[in-house]
């Protein structure tokens, strides 16, 4: 049976177990990832989205087979069975093209769904939510579902002509933007269970009516917002209170569970409520890179102090220069004055610096960065300073001196979290 079908099928019957999805494009993120699943003898999730990943190369530049073939890359280099490598497409559908008609969007949207299944990707989110350039604003769910299930077929398709383990899917509207929010957290409600319910029987019958009745089963999740948000300095944390109704729906609905976006920057505690109220598919993103740069402006600090301004790699400022040649990523998500534009761009929660960090001149800083920590090491009374966590690590015999393992030791404590919760760990469980 499909590995996330197992799971799934766990949990409905009672186990409070459940999945999170790393998305992430980061090589360091990922090989964190993978990491701490062959620590804990478990799988790793992987998503890439339609932004990130498509048949034109999208802001990575690479097309699906090229993600596996990195995915795999890093996989073999650790010694991790690549067959515990689960790959996902999230928000596959016509967002990239919503600027094209609905019909040249969704033909597109229907080679990108094609070509992720081709490349071993199994578990889909049909994501069609968004408006085309010449579609009503905003769509009926019926036209989102319909579209959906158009995009279903594709994926069967491809499936059937590419063989291997068959995809499940994930639906469901009410979803964040891709790549992060514009808007205030203020209007954020709870979906309430008529909605979900309605958002299933609609999509259900349009499985029907484009002849996958057959397929149904494998629709595993339910895309919906329980409470949980992000804006560039704030957090809403989950309320399990506030979500009880929402919940009880689901366990009258036979092989689904939740899946929720957004869910970057809870607490350990709201992750192991998510998971047991069956909000038990969980998508992390923004908090990996936050965390990874985090741990790289800390060795900045350090390369600065201890190397020298002179021939330190000034990563931070490098960054700075970039982001402001290139404003794409950042100019319309940061508003307010620029001191407050220079914070969010640095600091900000929804972490717009994930962008950057492929860029060739952000490349050679952090290697330069590595290469003076890694020919004049620093002492633990400095690291100490700026990675505490970290430092005692080294102390203890967990981690190398080594800078590259301390940045990926930050991510660690974002996924170990995640891993806690979703593996049904107790209350006092810990790393």
């Amino acid at each position: 049976m499909q590995p996330l079908l197992q799971l799934i099928r766990r949990h409905k019957s009672g186990e409070n177990v459940g999945i999170y999805s790393v998305c992430s494009a980061h090589p360091w993120v990922l090989e964190s990832a993978i990491r701490l699943a062959k620590e804990r003898n478990s799988s790793v999730l992987i998503e890439a989205t339609s932004n990130q990943v498509n048949q034109f190369g999208g802001y990575t530049g690479m097309q699906p087979a090229d993600f596996r073939a990195m995915i795999w890359k890093i996989a073999d280099k650790i010694g991790f069975p690549r067959e515990r490598v689960w790959l996902g497409g999230d928000h596959l559908g016509p967002n990239t093209w919503q600027n094209r008609s609905a019909q040249e969007a969704m033909q597109l949207a229907e080679t990108l769904i094609y070509d992720y299944v081709a490349a071993g990707f199994r578990k889909i989110h049909l994501d069609c939510s968004m408006s085309c350039a010449d579609d009503p604003v905003p769509l009926s769910d019926e036209i989102v579902a319909s579209r959906a299930a158009r995009l279903c077929q594709v994926a069967e398709r491809s499936w059937k002509e590419h063989s291997g383990e068959h995809p499940v899917y994930v639906i469901g509207t009410e979803v964040p933007v891709p790549g992060g929010t514009k808007a205030s957290m203020a209007g954020m409600q709870i979906t309430s269970p008529q909605a979900a319910e309605m958002t299933l029987k609609i999509h259900q019958y349009a499985w029907q009516e484009h002849g996958l009745a057959d397929v149904w089963p494998r629709v595993i999740g339910l895309v919906v917002q329980p409470g949980v948000e992000f804006d560039h300095h704030n957090v809403e944390h989950y309320k399990s209170a506030q979500a009880q109704t929402l919940s009880q729906f689901i366990e009258t609905v036979p092989h689904l569970v939740y899946e929720v976006h957004s869910t970057d920057y809870q607490t350990q505690r709201a992750y192991r409520e998510l998971v047991r109220d069956h909000f038990a598919i969980l998508k992390v993103g923004p908090a990996l890179t936050f965390a990874l740069r985090e741990g790289l402006f800390a060795l900045d600090k350090l390369d600065c102090e201890w190397n020298g301004e002179l021939n330190a790699a000034h990563l931070h400022d490098t960054l700075e220069q970039i982001m402001h040649e290139q404003p794409q990523h950042w100019s319309p998500y940061y508003q307010g004055s620029a001191h407050q534009q220079y914070l969010d761009r640095q600091y900000s929660l929804s972490d717009r610096i994930r962008y950057y960090w492929a860029d060739p001149k952000a490349e050679a800083a952090v290697n330069k960065l590595l290469n003076n920590l890694h020919n004049n090491p620093t002492p633990l009374s400095m690291l100490s300073q700026y990675l505490p966590e970290q430092a005692e690590a080294v102390k203890v015999g967990r981690l190398e001196h080594d800078p590259k393992a301390w940045v990926m030791d930050k991510v660690r404590t974002v996924l170990i979290q995640y891993a806690l919760a979703c593996e049904g760990q107790s209350e006092g469980a810990v790393a």
